[in-house]
Formats: structure tokens, sequence, C-alpha cells
């Protein structure tokens, strides 16, 4: 809900209520669903898509309790068709979201991957992001710490940063200040409260 006509540009985070939680929270805390053709619910998670939006926190309970609940046609206003696989759709659009906003830094050279690269930015500072695969072993991972004052993303699979730095896999990255950083840490812990945590 827009408080008292308040305006909507970018540097105002709009808030948006979840039709699970009934939680009212800024928009990147949520993810948007629109109502598509032959009145079938669609994940929007890029926030682009026309429509109406119906939010639901970027949680992977609250997501199972809208669908279970058919949250969807009250937010909706009318009967709507909802996938089966909704859940697990939003998850796999998210996490090619932060893929290739990854992709994106790492074209702008504000990424790299590899662990003598990551430990090299950690050191001089350049760092501000730490990535590590979730499926990489501990005792590889606990040898570079996150940057003071940083982030951490560790729930992207070896295989999914392999797609964003364009190999095979990838165990570690870092991501500099500036360009789309503040964008993938706040992807990333979208898909985080999406992602089932093994």
């Amino acid at each position: 809900m827009g408080r008292g006509g308040a305006s909507k540009d970018r540097g105002d985070d709009p808030e948006r209520k979840c039709i699970a939680t009934g939680e009212v929270q800024p928009k990147y805390g949520l993810i948007r669903f629109v109502v598509g053709p032959e009145d079938t619910i669609y994940p929007d998670v890029t926030g682009k898509l026309p429509g109406r939006g119906i939010y639901v926190s970027a949680d992977r309970e609250a997501l199972e309790q809208a669908v279970k609940k058919k949250l969807f046609s009250r937010g909706a206003k009318q009967q709507v068709k909802i996938p089966d696989d909704l859940v697990d759709e939003v998850e796999r659009q998210m996490s090619r979201r932060v893929v290739d906003l990854i992709a994106m830094s790492r074209k702008a050279g504000s990424a790299v991957a590899g662990y003598e690269k990551v430990k090299a930015w950690l050191q001089s500072e350049e760092a501000l992001v730490l990535i590590q695969a979730s499926d990489g072993s501990g005792r590889g991972k606990s040898k570079l710490s996150t940057p003071h004052y940083g982030s951490y993303i560790g729930w992207l699979t070896a295989d999914e940063l392999g797609l964003a730095f364009g190999r095979q896999t990838v165990i570690h990255g870092a991501l500099s200040s500036g360009g789309l950083t503040k964008r993938v840490v706040e992807e990333a812990q979208r898909l985080r409260g999406v992602r089932a945590q093994g």
C-alpha cells in the first residue's frame, strides 16, 4: 500500500503487502505475481509484466501458504489457476536472475572467480561481496572470509556460479563495489528466502 500518495520513484522504495503474511514491506523483499492468459498466475521476478501486481514475501513458506490456501484468488479478486510447480518456478527464475546479474557484473569487470583472484581482491579490499558455492568443500571455503562491512552469498551451486562466470563450475567468486553489486545482493537475498535450504 502506498502511504498518503508517496511518490513511486526508485529512490523511494515503494512498499507492498504480502498476501500470505499480511506484512507490509519494501518491494525488493517480495515476489510479484500477475494474472496472465487463461487467468493463470505467473511469477514476475523482474517486476515488469503488465497487470496489477500480487505480492508474496520472498520466503518459501509464505509462497507455499499462498498456493495451499488459494490466496492468489483473493489477491486477484477473481478465480485464478495456479501452476503445480509455481514455487519451484519462482526459484528457477530467481536463480536465473542472480546468475544473469553476476554475469553482467563479470562483463563489466566488477566480478572475479577462482580462489587466487578472490583472495587477492579480499586482501586488497577490492571485494565487497564474497560468493561461494553451496556445494563447495567446507574446508576450502573456510580459508576465505567475508569482507568487513561486506556481504556473503553462499546459496548458489557450483554449476550456477559456473554459468555466471562462463566456466564449468565455480566455487569462489567476488564482487567489487558499484555497478550491479547492490542489485546482485538484493536479488540473492530474495533467492535465499525462496530456496529450500539443504
